[in-house]
């Protein structure tokens, strides 16, 4: 079996938005020598070579920072009038299944994927969807990922499309653009231009009515084939959260 990381690294980069940096504390293991000292442990009696163990804290980190995984409860409160899940409360089952890409690395930024891409892509390919499937969305917006452009370009998800996808049994999706909208600044930009509040949001609000989870952030994924592998995203069990970031891989048989 092959696996395929599709998550990118966790670690500082000076080039994210002050809002999605990542701040870590890496503590050398002199440290620890004396903290086991403060408790109790005479240096004399330390096991030879022992020069205590590597520590390290996570000082700063929003649970949409990273690679994640949103939960209902991002969206909204509720789903079609019942409490949304949380990230703790979505169930494992809907993290581990059949995946499939739908490349869209030809659309252009700031034009949005619509619902005839998705499926014409799917025909022009011969794939089907099947119910609990892991979709996604390949736009090779990655390549600019850890870079200051890249919460301000690409595409983006449209609420049609978001929609008939979880209409297809599709409990589980994901893009490897910063965000599974449109980007933020542009969305914000065409509600004030437009007076319009039903522009900004459209495709996370679907999740007010239909119930499903987003990836964002992913990479790698021009290393998988369109079908023919499994796709595992299993996030922190952070209770009450709306998202949680996820190692996502993908398996592959060995013989791909």
């Amino acid at each position: 079996m092959k696996i395929i990381d599709l998550s990118k690294p966790i670690q500082f980069n000076k080039n994210d938005p002050w809002f999605m940096r990542v701040k870590i504390k890496h503590k050398p293991h002199k440290k620890a020598k004396w903290l086991i000292r403060l408790l109790g442990l005479p240096f004399r009696l330390f096991p030879k070579g022992f020069e205590g163990w590597a520590d390290d804290t996570i000082q700063h980190m929003g649970v949409h920072a990273t690679t994640h995984i949103d939960a209902p409860w991002h969206y909204s409160p509720t789903c079609a009038g019942q409490p949304a899940k949380t990230i703790d409360q979505v169930p494992l089952e809907w993290c581990y299944n059949d995946g499939i890409v739908i490349d869209m690395k030809h659309k252009a930024d700031f034009d949005v994927i619509t619902l005839s891409d998705v499926q014409d892509f799917l025909k022009k390919e011969n794939l089907v969807l099947r119910q609990g499937m892991i979709v996604l969305i390949k736009t090779g917006r990655d390549k600019f990922n850890g870079t200051k452009e890249f919460p301000y370009i690409g595409t983006g998800m449209s609420a049609e499309a978001t929609a008939w996808l979880i209409d297809q049994g599709i409990k589980v999706m994901g893009i490897d653009s910063w965000g599974w909208d449109m980007p933020l600044t542009y969305q914000i930009k065409k509600a004030k231009e437009s007076n319009d509040p039903e522009v900004f949001w459209r495709a996370h609000l679907v999740g007010q009515h239909k119930e499903y989870c987003h990836m964002e952030q992913l990479v790698n994924l021009d290393a998988l084939p369109y079908s023919g592998f499994k796709v595992a995203v299993f996030p922190l069990k952070i209770v009450g959260a709306s998202a949680a970031p996820a190692r996502v891989v993908a398996m592959l048989d060995s013989a791909e």
